[in-house]
């Protein structure tokens, strides 16, 4: 074998690797996790465009001779056979809208769609225009009038809000507010890079969004974290009407980590515990929609991961969970806030997540459906990655639209009182 087919086949196994990973995880919990994560999120959500780049150096290696001796054509018909499964990775991401269409029909009503269409969302289903997929991470900022480091409290950068809006939107406090939480791991991240394809298609449609920074760990201890974003909610409540928004209707989002403070947020509304020096702010929410979150630092059914607790003992917590101080843990976990009078929640999660188990996501809204008085609804996407939702994609357009519907139908009963 000459150094040319040595390095096909090098990239051969790679990419079968990433390709057989994106279609079934090699790890979901411990170390190997994370690069698990990383190979398969890209394949995953963009298998079109990974393609077209090994496409691109195939035909570099064909121009060299790859296609003169039977090992380089075996291996260029094993990247076909790579090719081939990617594409049927992309035509299953777009099946996504029927994953959720069902989801939102069996929580909300088969007539859910007349009823967001009664507070002017959408109903008619368009597939991720091929702009939008040939480049996933533009959003278009130019048409939103954008307010940049507003100071919501006193932890400097880390208290930061941007105010996300059209540039028309009259200024009569009646759009709704999405607040959007960052995630990555209570350790990481800014308001700068997450949910900003939601938040685009909110603010195109009316909505005024507003996107966080928080304290993290392991500078700031928990409570840190839910106590700025309940900062960041009165903020919201007091400030919003001069940008044109309704500080009566504010729902909450937010992925992985984020997805774990939004849950919590609405879950909590006005306890004193997160609110110290506003225990007077009212905090309450209409609505929460959690992508990939985590819903127990306790992992009392057994469905979270095992390997988590040292992680959020040395770096977020910092102290060891004892007897002791289990409540703290309890306090801060969805699962154990879990109220009858807690805002309508749409729960998203993937199967093939790496970093956060589905069957955590699946085991919250169940628990959730059984107390709440609101809807909850629950969308499992099938082969869908942690953090599919940041850039572009079938999914992401698809994801992006059910939000809105769901939304829209809460508005709906806010507005009739039902």
């Amino acid at each position: 074998m000459g150094e040319l087919e040595r390095r096909m086949a090098v990239r051969s196994l790679t990419r079968a690797a990433g390709t057989l990973n994106a279609v079934r995880p090699f790890a979901r919990t411990g170390p190997a996790s994370v690069p698990s994560f990383f190979n398969g999120w890209m394949v995953s959500e963009l298998p079109l465009h990974t393609s077209a780049v090994h496409a691109l150096v195939d035909a570099a290696a064909i121009r060299k001779g790859a296609l003169r001796t039977w090992t380089g054509r075996a291996l260029l018909a094993a990247d076909a056979v790579s090719w081939a499964q990617r594409y049927r990775l992309h035509r299953e991401s777009g099946m996504a809208d029927r994953v959720f269409d069902d989801a939102l029909a069996d929580e909300l009503g088969a007539d859910y769609r007349a009823r967001a269409a009664s507070v002017g969302v959408s109903t008619i289903d368009h597939s991720i225009p091929l702009t939008r997929l040939a480049q996933p991470f533009s959003i278009a900022r130019r048409t939103l009038a954008h307010e940049h480091d507003l100071s919501y409290g006193e932890a400097g950068k880390r208290n930061f809000l941007d105010v996300w809006k059209h540039a028309d939107l009259p200024l009569d406090g009646r759009a709704p507010v999405l607040l959007q939480v960052h995630g990555g791991a209570w350790m990481i991240g800014n308001k700068n890079q997450q949910g900003q394809p939601l938040m685009e298609h909110l603010t195109a449609r009316g909505w005024v969004c507003v996107a966080i920074n928080y304290q993290l760990s392991p500078r700031a201890a928990w409570p840190a974290h839910i106590i700025d974003v309940k900062r960041a909610i009165a903020w919201v409540k007091a400030n919003i009407a001069r940008y044109g928004g309704d500080p009566n209707f504010i729902a909450i989002s937010g992925g992985s980590a984020g997805g774990h403070l939004t849950a919590l947020a609405a879950l909590t509304p006005n306890e004193a515990v997160f609110q110290p020096g506003f225990e007077d702010a009212d905090t309450r929410l209409q609505a929460a929609v959690p992508f990939y979150g985590v819903y127990d630092f306790l992992n009392r059914d057994g469905t979270g991961r095992t390997d988590m607790q040292a992680l959020l003992e040395k770096r977020v917590f910092q102290h060891v969970l004892d007897d002791e101080r289990r409540p703290t843990w309890e306090a801060a976990s969805p699962m154990g806030a879990i109220r009858p009078d807690a805002p309508p929640f749409f729960v998203i999660h993937g199967t093939n997540d790496s970093l956060v188990p589905v069957e955590q996501a699946r085991a919250f809204a169940e628990m959730l459906r059984k107390e709440s008085t609101q809807s909850v609804a629950y969308a499992e996407l099938p082969r869908a990655q942690h953090a599919f939702d940041v850039f572009w994609s079938p999914r992401t357009w698809a994801a992006v639209h059910a939000v809105e519907r769901f939304l829209g139908v809460v508005r709906a009963g806010v507005t009739t009182g039902s």
